[in-house]
């Protein structure tokens, strides 16, 4: 069984430089364009059925592949970002001095990270786990594309490598509507392509080095 888990398109806070959790901003022109090559490349795989964080970055980038493959969305609140807390909306320079301490272990020790009066990064780990067992499990044997976020895509793919919440040190931030290509048997998870952006040219885009 084949799992293609795709980040959202440019957003309006990855412009601005925001750090942005259950916070809800749309895609930039620019997000658009990105979540449209996406589609086309998700459009030469054979997807049965799409699911989608119900956050309007994710939702709107999920769009346009259920447009070409004529497909509806599966909402689901699990795929969400994750839960910043009191970083929502902040401005990462502001992040690095206001909450020092605490951005200090999400750079540097992500996987004991949690955004002050949000949730922890093992915290999004095991929602990640649970609502991707569930997608499988109702979707044995298909071939499944799920639209997601920065955060909980690395937190998953963490998780794959067998290592827990401390994978996903070892995993790098995936660039806006990249694709991660993860096949299931027998109730393991095994990464095969990361961050997938080869097909969005010269408009790719990710995170700030230092977060």
């Amino acid at each position: 069984m084949k799992i293609y888990l795709v980040r959202h398109g440019q957003s309006k806070a990855n412009d601005l430089d925001l750090f942005l959790g259950h916070g809800d901003l749309d895609l930039t022109e620019k997000g658009i364009a990105q979540a449209k090559l996406t589609a086309k490349f998700l459009s030469t795989l054979p997807i049965d059925v799409i699911y989608s964080s119900d956050l309007l970055r994710a939702y709107n980038t999920a769009k346009e592949t259920a447009k070409l493959l004529n497909l509806p969305i599966n909402k689901d609140e699990g795929l969400r970002e994750i839960d910043c807390g009191e970083w929502d909306f902040k401005p990462f320079n502001e992040l690095r001095v206001k909450f020092k301490e605490s951005f200090d272990v999400w750079v540097n020790n992500v996987a004991e990270a949690r955004c002050d009066g949000g949730e922890s990064v093992a915290e999004v780990q095991d929602r990640m786990v649970k609502t991707i067992d569930k997608i499988v499990n109702e979707n044995l044997n298909k071939t499944v594309a799920i639209f997601t976020h920065a955060t909980s895509l690395r937190c998953f793919a963490g998780y794959c490598t067998g290592k827990g919440k401390h994978g996903v040190q070892e995993i790098p931030w995936a660039n806006n509507a990249s694709v991660t290509e993860i096949e299931y048997s027998n109730g393991k998870y095994k990464i095969i392509n990361y961050g997938m952006d080869h097909f969005l040219g010269n408009i790719s885009t990710g995170l700030p080095n230092d977060v």
